[in-house]
């Protein structure tokens, strides 16, 4: 079925305002008549957010089709944020990483990034995958319709502020901002925003975040799940302790498996009112218990050549940390290193947030604090650190089920964690 357009969008298509953002159209329609979508809908929030970042030499044609717009004039609707640059000289490396990240690997980092200026950047610090953080100011509102692409993010904002996005790929979704429309289907709709899942928690303690979004995510993969008994836990409200819990789950449901929206009993705003029904009828059933979770995390394979080999790294922060994570942390590793006898981590660490939230941060005596621990703070992307070969083969562990899905680091929970670089041990 081919899809309706209004008049305007029609004559987009027919190049009146020019063959470039003829040709950004005709890909958004396309788009959405591979998913059976019936018209294109506004997007409506005030800021967009791109999952490209990282000027990937290889990404040559990425660079001409930017070029394209910009000549054109077929700039972004909306000011944008970006996921994390990809390399910081304050993070950990030797001389010949840094060759590899430098010459071979982000070469064309600076080039790329004064595109994203003329595109729509809003500020040359807007690099983070966590862009809903009070401090980045790209948080949108309720109903609002998105063209983002960045999965955490976008099950973020689906899932905890109720919003409306589909997972989309990479440049569709500075397409969808340019033009200023994106296609209706899926998360989208009402009926894609129902679960087919009903996921009942009956963990004796509570669930590790990136385990339990872990867990969903590779038995549902891209269904909708309505999670019941979690509440107990984290609450009834979205406070800052439950909204943090809620980005690191939902990233590992997005990145274990393909989540693009999951709905709490009794706290994200949709589950607040419409409650079960939501469920679709026929749901599916998945219970979540303290050995159903200890049973996923034994099923995780460790990608070390040398299985047994001391941990050389530790990434905190995928998706970025919070301004109250960082806080957390630093009180949980000064205590860690006074009942371990030791004054600096045992093992290099980051911990990774976006640089509004650093900026915060350096406003504490928390800032202070930490780097006296030994613990060094950045708003590099640690998938993007870890894609250089030999990084891939150090022994870097990890909370991040992100972290640990897309690369070779190991994954430990966070008592683990902190175990691990204030104690050592393995």
């Amino acid at each position: 079925m081919a899809m309706i357009l209004t008049p305007e969008q029609q004559a987009i298509l027919n190049g009146e305002k020019g063959e470039t953002m003829a040709k950004v159209m005709q890909t958004m329609v396309k788009y959405g008549e591979v998913f059976g979508a019936e018209k294109l809908v506004p997007v409506t929030s005030k800021y967009n957010h791109l999952v490209t970042s990282f000027g990937l030499k290889a990404l040559g044609p990425v660079y001409e089709l930017m070029n394209q717009l910009i000549e054109a004039g077929a700039l972004s609707q909306q000011q944008f944020s970006a996921d994390p640059r990809p390399v910081d000289k304050g993070v950990p490396s030797n001389f010949i990483m840094d060759i590899v990240f430098n010459k071979f690997m982000y070469s064309k980092q600076d080039f790329y990034e004064g595109q994203l200026k003329k595109l729509g950047l809003m500020d040359e610090n807007a690099f983070t995958c966590a862009c809903y953080l009070d401090q980045v100011g790209n948080k949108p509102e309720k109903g609002e319709v998105l063209s983002w692409a960045e999965s955490s993010a976008v099950v973020y904002a689906n899932s905890v502020l109720g919003a409306r996005c589909n997972r989309n790929s990479g440049i569709v979704d500075i397409m969808g901002s340019v033009v200023g429309y994106v296609p209706y289907f899926g998360l989208l709709t009402d009926e894609g925003r129902k679960a087919s899942w009903i996921v009942r928690i009956e963990t004796t303690k509570k669930p590790e975040a990136q385990l339990l979004g872990s867990a969903i995510g590779m038995k549902v993969m891209e269904d909708v799940p309505y999670v019941i008994g979690l509440d107990k836990w984290i609450g009834n409200e979205l406070t800052d302790s439950a909204c943090t819990y809620l980005k690191d789950f939902g990233a590992a449901t997005a990145s274990n498996g393909a989540v693009g929206l999951y709905h709490i009993d009794g706290l994200t705003p949709e589950a607040k009112e419409s409650g079960k029904a939501l469920i679709k009828e026929g749901a599916q059933e998945y219970v979540i218990t303290d050995e159903e979770l200890q049973r996923v995390y034994d099923s995780y394979p460790v990608m070390w050549k040398n299985q047994s080999a001391k941990p050389k790294l530790c990434f905190m922060g995928c998706p970025h940390m919070s301004l109250q994570q960082l806080k957390d942390w630093t009180d949980k590793v000064e205590a860690g290193l006074k009942a371990a006898g030791n004054k600096k981590v045992v093992i290099p660490t980051v911990f990774t947030a976006p640089p509004a939230v650093l900026k915060e941060f350096e406003k504490t005596d928390y800032a202070a604090r930490l780097k006296a621990c030994g613990v060094v703070t950045s708003y590099i992307c640690p998938l993007m650190y870890m894609n250089n070969p030999l990084a891939g083969k150090m022994p870097v562990i990890t909370s991040s089920n992100k972290l640990r899905t897309y690369t070779t680091a190991r994954y430990y929970t966070d008592d683990e964690i902190l175990v691990q670089i204030t104690k050592g041990g393995n």
